[in-house]
């Protein structure tokens, strides 16, 4: 597991308990900071409906370094989208024969995103859990029973199959997303709207239970959809998943507050991003906003919120 981030601890604990052998490479000097285990408040939703609660101390792996003969068979690679490049630089000249899952939000075309990774050697997917670790340093998270995976335009290569079986055989369903290039795309600009409301509030975690601020976000997220469409998104690939951007959004917004007080899911999904100096959110919101206009098409509710997402001197 690529670092010990929310993604990396929920997935590589399901792995472990699958029989697998799971290290986390963490940065110099961060295994001392971190410890040797993780503790865990998780809902698995894998088996019951309203989940089973695991609360344990997790004994883990980490590991500083990472040489170009490990005998590693998998890495998941789960980052920020603005941290990518610089965690493929990394992994490029260190990949052995390993496969990288690339698992988490792209903004610019994939095979781009992933840098001298070698695209025979990647696997895509998307997380279906979310949570946050707490100032008591408690992983407090959820797992969907479901993992989304995807191609890009092509059969899943034996590689891209085996890293399904992986997690099909830990418990968790897959769902094949066939466009799954535009799904990325779609819930990258889903996540700006949100997160541009989110910072005007002050964190994500802020518009729990608030109806007005959830009817801005979809708002703002549908207009990003000219940019899709401009970047040759096919919408109608996706009318189910475009169904929040794009019914009445005083609906939507009342349906996901009453949804984040009253499912323990979706409150924690937004509960986790509580840190008003998170990087992630300000640069999902400012490439959003940088390829709208590269496009040339007028986003005016998310450039009312650069003051908020803009690098110093600049906006």
């Amino acid at each position: 597991m690529f670092g010990r981030g929310v993604i990396a601890s929920v997935y590589g604990r399901v792995l472990e308990q699958a029989g697998h052998e799971v290290e986390f490479y963490v940065r110099p000097g961060r295994a001392a900071t971190y410890g040797a285990a993780i503790d865990l408040e998780l809902a698995d939703m894998r088996h019951r409906p309203w989940g089973r609660r695991v609360v344990e101390r997790w004994p883990v792996r980490l590991r500083e370094e990472l040489e170009a003969d490990h005998d590693f068979d998998l890495i998941v690679l789960s980052v920020g989208h603005h941290s990518l490049a610089e965690a493929a630089e990394f992994l490029a000249p260190r990949i052995g024969r390993a496969t990288v899952l690339v698992f988490g939000n792209i903004w610019d075309e994939p095979l781009a995103a992933i840098g001298d990774l070698p695209a025979d050697q990647v696997a895509w997917g998307f997380p279906q859990a979310g949570g946050g670790f707490g100032a008591d340093g408690v992983l407090r998270a959820t797992m969907l029973p479901s993992v989304l995976f995807g191609t890009l335009g092509t059969a899943p290569t034996g590689r891209e199959s085996a890293v399904r079986t992986i997690f099909r055989e830990a418990g968790l369903r897959i769902r094949e997303q066939p466009d799954f290039r535009g799904w990325l795309l779609i819930h990258f600009a889903a996540d700006a709207g949100m997160h541009s409301q989110g910072l005007r509030r002050g964190v994500l975690a802020d518009l729990v239970g608030a109806p007005g601020d959830l009817r801005a976000a979809m708002l703002t997220g549908r207009e990003l959809l000219p940019v899709l469409e401009a970047r040759g998104v096919d919408l109608s690939r996706h009318r189910l998943g475009l169904l929040p951007l794009r019914a009445p959004a005083w609906a939507v917004g009342g349906a996901l507050a009453l949804a984040t007080v009253a499912i323990p899911s979706a409150r924690h999904n937004f509960e986790a991003h509580a840190d008003p100096a998170a990087e992630e959110p300000r640069a999902v919101c400012r490439d959003a906003l940088a390829e709208a206009r590269r496009l040339g098409i007028a986003t005016p509710r998310l450039e009312a919120a650069e003051h908020l997402f803009a690098r110093a001197g600049t906006g």
